[in-house]
């Protein structure tokens, strides 16, 4: 019996080992990745509309065939990137800021911003951001930022892709 004692001893350290392993890096190589690919449409700090999904797209994850999607992969090594979205003619559009884990960072809707334009500074913690400018604070210096708009009928995305094409993101400086 003694001569199990160390290899399971060894073999339950590794695994503990891995798991922490996993918990820790994997979310930051998936959003790396993501971030990454995203970037593809129109680089960092750039808002990227992109068509309507079909069965083939790919580029976020599983996407609604009733959603517009908008990304912005983000890169806060030079400071804080601004991103403004303006009101879409549609009865749901959320903006959603992710960090280098794939954490939540920041989400709000139409509902809650009253019908009213969002405007988010995303920043590092230490990096300054304007006054009256609502600060959304992430952990690294990457991450995505998405707008997503609900298309109920096909032949209203002309009027909804006109204005999320006003939204923007950059650096802010």
């Amino acid at each position: 019996m003694r001569a199990w004692g160390l290899p399971l001893l060894l073999g339950l350290i590794l695994a503990i080992t891995g798991y922490i392993a996993e918990m820790s890096y994997y979310p930051k190589l998936l959003m790396w990745g993501a971030t990454r690919m995203v970037a593809k449409g129109a680089g960092y700090n750039t808002l990227f509309a992109a068509d309507l999904p079909s069965d083939k797209a790919r580029v976020v994850v599983r996407p609604s065939p009733d959603l517009a999607y908008s990304t912005c992969p983000f890169d806060l090594s030079n400071g804080p990137v601004l991103v403004d979205v303006e009101p879409m003619p549609s009865p749901y559009w959320s903006l959603s800021a992710f960090d280098h884990r794939t954490d939540v960072a920041f989400v709000r809707n139409n509902i809650e911003a009253e019908g009213q334009p969002i405007r988010v500074a995303i920043a590092q913690a230490g990096q300054p951001v304007p006054d009256g400018m609502q600060a959304v604070r992430v952990t690294g210096s990457t991450g995505i930022a998405l707008i997503r708009i609900l298309v109920q009928d096909r032949s209203q995305f002309p009027a909804i892709d006109a204005a999320r094409r006003k939204s923007s993101c950059k650096p802010l400086s």
